[in-house]
């Protein structure tokens, strides 16, 4: 049986604060939109022992803005987790408009699984990679 990432997905409407000086979505906006929609999928999915022993922390981000979003937009986030190595993992984010559908931003980030205590890379066992597998 194969098994396949679960797509996470959130829900949230473009506000004021989110736009700059141009009244669209700041790119920087994006990047922590990205950064909470990995947060809320691993509070989603992970047990209490594993939120308690582990974080994450993002290593690399890569965007590519497709195109603009702006006041009252209703957007829908989309994340997966990819290919995992032995400390680091890549996750995908796709945020589109919700009533077009139209893609806004893409974005691979590589995150490292850090241990809670010792605050050093921890290995990614094939229990912690089920997390985000359905």
């Amino acid at each position: 049986m194969a098994v396949n990432p679960e797509i996470f997905e959130q829900h949230l409407k473009v506000k004021k604060e989110h736009l700059d000086e141009q009244e669209h979505v700041n790119n920087v906006q994006y990047v922590q939109w990205v950064q909470d929609v990995a947060k809320a999928h691993w509070e989603a999915r992970a047990n209490k022992e594993q939120k308690e022993k582990y974080f994450w922390m993002v290593v690399k981000h890569e965007i590519s803005y497709k195109q603009q979003a702006f006041l009252d937009d209703e957007l829908l986030l989309q994340t997966y987790v990819g290919e995992t190595s032995h400390v680091k993992s890549e996750r995908h984010v796709i945020i589109k408009n919700a009533e077009t559908k139209k893609v806004l931003v893409e974005a691979k980030t590589t995150w490292c699984l850090m241990d809670s205590e010792s605050k050093r890379p921890a290995k990614i066992s094939e229990k912690l990679k089920k997390v985000f597998k359905q």
